[in-house]
């Protein structure tokens, strides 16, 4: 029996950090997708703001934007990591995420550790799998 041949393919965001630093935003594995620590940069513009909250909201539609050309969503998350430079911020957060998580409820930990620039105050990565169309069952014969 041959095994399937895993397919691998990078998502870019088109930040300049990946070019630079030699990683991709996301790749795609199979069905699995992992999605780099993300910022709150917005990378069309290369910007960031100073506020935590839009920072978090940020890192989660550049989530969202590589997810979708992954072909998947937020609903595929099944691990989600956030690291903070100050820890004691994360509960500032929660209503954010419990925006854009609650209802998927994946695992996940947050880490306290600095991040590559100062403005940051949040970095997020997720891990995603896609969902599977269900396999039929064949339907059994009816009794008589």
């Amino acid at each position: 029996m041959r095994k399937k041949a895993m397919t691998r393919r990078l998502i870019s965001s088109g930040s300049i950090f990946e070019e630079q630093i030699g990683y991709s935003r996301a790749v795609v594995d199979g069905d699995w997708i992992f999605v780099s620590g993300t910022t709150g940069f917005d990378y069309a513009k290369m910007t960031i703001v100073d506020d935590i909250l839009a920072q978090t909201e940020q890192c989660l539609k550049n989530i969202e934007s590589a997810l979708r050309q992954a072909g998947s969503s937020l609903k595929d998350v099944v691990r989600v990591t956030y690291v903070l430079p100050d820890g004691a911020e994360f509960e500032r957060c929660w209503p954010v995420l419990r925006k854009y998580f609650g209802t998927i409820r994946p695992a996940s930990m947050m880490i306290s550790a600095g991040l590559a620039d100062p403005r940051m105050k949040i970095e997020i990565e997720v891990t995603a799998h896609k969902d599977r169309p269900a396999k039929r069952r064949p339907r059994r014969a009816r009794r008589r």
